[in-house]
Formats: C-alpha cells, sequence, structure tokens
C-alpha cells in the first residue's frame, strides 16, 4: 500500500529536518496534488446541492486549496459559481491560480479567514482536517463565514478503512497515520503527509454536529494511492462509506 497523501492541502513529503508544521507545509518540493476520484466524487455532491448557476451565482471557498488540481477537477460541474480558493502557503497559491480565477492567502487561525462572517454559501474542505492541531477551531471558523444553511463539503481519509482493518489485526500501523514528521515508521508507504488526526465514519458524524452542523450525507471516495490490482476492490467498497478508503462528508450550518 503505497500513501502518496490525498489532502487539499495535500500529499506532502518531509523535509529531512523539519522545524515546524508550517515548514512542512510550506516546502516548494513537494507535491500537492489531490486524487482526482475523490475531487470528483466531491464535485457532484457539492454541484447537487447548490444547483445550476442559472438559479443565481454561489460563493464557494475551497479552503486548503493546495494546487488547485482539485477546483480543475470540479470546474465543469461548477460553471458560473465562484469559486475561491484559499491557503496559507504562497508556492500552492501561485500554482492553484493557473486553475482558479481567484485565490486568496488565508488560516483558520491567527485571526480568521479574510471573509465576513454569514458571507459564503459553501465550503469545500479537501483533506485539510487531518492536518490539524485544533481542528474544533477551523470548524468554527467555516461555520462563522457560512450563511445559514451553507453547504460544508469535508473529505478526509478513514482510519477504518477496509485494509486498515486488516493491517490492525496484523499488528500493523494503520495507512493515512504518522508517528513521525521525518519517516514512515510501521506502516506501508513511503512518504509521510503529516497527518495529524484520523477519523472513522461515526467519529466525522459526531464531530462535525458537535460543531454547529446537520450532517445530510455520508459518502465513500476511493484512494489514488492504492496499489493496482486492489483498486477495484477499493471502489466496491466505496458503496458502504465506514469501510472506504476516504470519507466525504455533506453538512450544512444549522
Amino acid at each position: 500500500m503505497t500513501t502518496t497523501g490525498t489532502t487539499g492541502a495535500a500529499a506532502r513529503s518531509a523535509p529531512k529536518r523539519p522545524h515546524g508544521l508550517r515548514d512542512f507545509y510550506e516546502n516548494p518540493a513537494v507535491p500537492v496534488a489531490s486524487g482526482d476520484a475523490r475531487s470528483l466524487r466531491q464535485a457532484r455532491m457539492l454541484a447537487a446541492a447548490l444547483g445550476p448557476a442559472t438559479r443565481g451565482a454561489r460563493v464557494v471557498l475551497d479552503v486548503g486549496c493546495g494546487d488547485g488540481s482539485a477546483a480543475r477537477v470540479a470546474a465543469p460541474l461548477l460553471a458560473g459559481h465562484r469559486v475561491i480558493g484559499v491557503d496559507w502557503s504562497q508556492d500552492a497559491l501561485r500554482r492553484a491560480g493557473g486553475h482558479l480565477p481567484y485565490v486568496v492567502r488565508g488560516e483558520l487561525t491567527d485571526g480568521g479567514l479574510p471573509f465576513a462572517s454569514g458571507t459564503v454559501d459553501a465550503v469545500l474542505f479537501s483533506e485539510v482536517v487531518e492536518h490539524l492541531v485544533d481542528p474544533d477551531s477551523a470548524l468554527d471558523e467555516l461555520r462563522r463565514v457560512l450563511r445559514p444553511g451553507g453547504h460544508l463539503m469535508l473529505s478526509t481519509p478513514n482510519l477504518a478503512a477496509w485494509y486498515n482493518r486488516g493491517l490492525l489485526l496484523a499488528g500493523v500501523q494503520p495507512v493515512f497515520s504518522e508517528v513521525s514528521l521525518r519517516a514512515i515508521h510501521g506502516r506501508p508507504g513511503r512518504e509521510v503527509v503529516g497527518h495529524l488526526r484520523l477519523y472513522t465514519a461515526r467519529a466525522l458524524r459526531e464531530f462535525v454536529a458537535a460543531s454547529g452542523f446537520d450532517v445530510v450525507r455520508l459518502a465513500g471516495a476511493p484512494f489514488h494511492g492504492v496499489p493496482r490490482p486492489l483498486r477495484a476492490l477499493d471502489r466496491l467498497a466505496c458503496a458502504v462509506p465506514g469501510a472506504a478508503s476516504i470519507l466525504l462528508l455533506h453538512a450544512r450550518k444549522a
């Protein structure tokens, strides 16, 4: 099992001598792409929730947009809506500018996002929450900028993915989990991706609901790092979100 990462803040290799999480994510030498299959499924969920732009263009924030690859995949489905990429990495924003008409530097801490309260219709939060020291405050900030009834589209790796269940039974560290920012220890894969939090389907539902959102739907998506011979099985597992590689959650601001 490889783990090339999944993040809208994306798959990051670790520098040899990390000096902290900011340096880890600001390293311009690492890839910041996300899996297209996950991005497409998430975009379809968002497009269905928003409806066509002929009913009125909506403001969508792609928070932790990385290099904009997820927005590139979503663009045909969100045509007419105003999608704004937000990231703290200047290097990522330079690359995202090739896929997004609007990019803004912003953080979920240290003053919050540069948007007024209740002015955003939807937030894409793709493979970001697993990287955060304080995910509770992050969801508070996303809830602040969303209008009442606004949509949250969150995706994150699944701690209880079908292969992780087998690995744990064998005494192997689960895929997606990290014990060091310097190297991989005890699990398959070659790249450190900086995950600090991992969720099961039940934990994710409870966490989002406790942050003031109504959970609408939980779905599954495949992981592009699964070895080719196992990819068909990984796609089949998406039918049972609790066993899928990636969790896709749609919630609305209560």
